[in-house]
């Protein structure tokens, strides 16, 4: 597939799907709350519930870290950001570590890229190595033609990360879909003038992703195409 930003005129009727990851597209919950408990544990600070982890997921790593301290972003925040994202690197080599794809994901991926009226692009608050290594994993490279990551933006619900990859393909946000489970996601897609769809088998409540501009809630994955349609 070649990104529209590649070719003149290749915007007319097409339409953006951008995915959040973790969450939407992959389970990584459990080795996000892994890699977080040992940050703080190792800084001395009062271990997060499973619960609080969930409710940051989604968030840049420092901005994430500032908001389960309950404290504004700072050096220190940065620091443990830093050290998370050792801990992160080093369970990838424990034979427990996983980010499943969801049930679905992998179909819905294949379906869209098949069509020729839509691009797949991700936006994301992992970094852009996570995100590489979840894509070489399940072999969706050549599917994804615009990705932000939180290497490359600011944090959700900013909603740079959408503009960019509007920009970078061609396509108006109207004609934009942002899929995710967060209610930053949400508030990111509405501020930036997309399509807010949320998504129940995430982190996130299906009530608050409706408060904050969901104008639907995925059951299965396989839902997104009749709301494309």
């Amino acid at each position: 597939m070649t990104s529209a930003a590649m070719c003149p005129g290749a915007s007319d009727g097409l339409k953006l799907v951008l995915f959040d990851c973790d969450g939407t597209l992959v389970d990584s919950a459990d080795i996000i709350h892994a890699s977080m408990v040992a940050t703080f544990r190792e800084a001395g600070f009062v271990e997060p519930t499973p619960e609080a982890t969930k409710s940051i997921i989604g968030l840049t790593l420092d901005l994430a870290i500032a908001t389960l301290l309950n404290r504004p972003l700072d050096a220190e925040c940065g620091h443990l950001a830093a050290r998370y994202k050792e801990h992160f690197l080093a369970s990838r080599h424990l034979p427990s570590f996983q980010e499943p794809l969801y049930e679905g994901i992998a179909e819905l991926i294949e379906t869209l890229a098949k069509r020729d009226d839509i691009l797949i692009g991700m936006v994301t608050g992992k970094s852009q190595r996570g995100v590489r290594r979840v894509l070489e994993t399940y072999g969706f490279e050549r599917h994804f033609v615009t990705i932000r990551t939180a290497d490359d933006c600011p944090s959700k619900p900013h909603p740079a990360m959408v503009l960019e990859c509007c920009g970078e393909t061609g396509i108006d946000p109207a004609s934009t879909f942002v899929v995710g489970d967060a209610i930053y996601d949400m508030q990111m897609a509405t501020s930036a003038g997309a399509k807010a769809i949320g998504v129940s088998w995430g982190y996130g409540a299906r009530d608050a992703l409706i408060a904050t501009g969901a104008s639907a809630v995925l059951g299965r994955p396989g839902d997104l195409l009749a709301l494309i349609d």
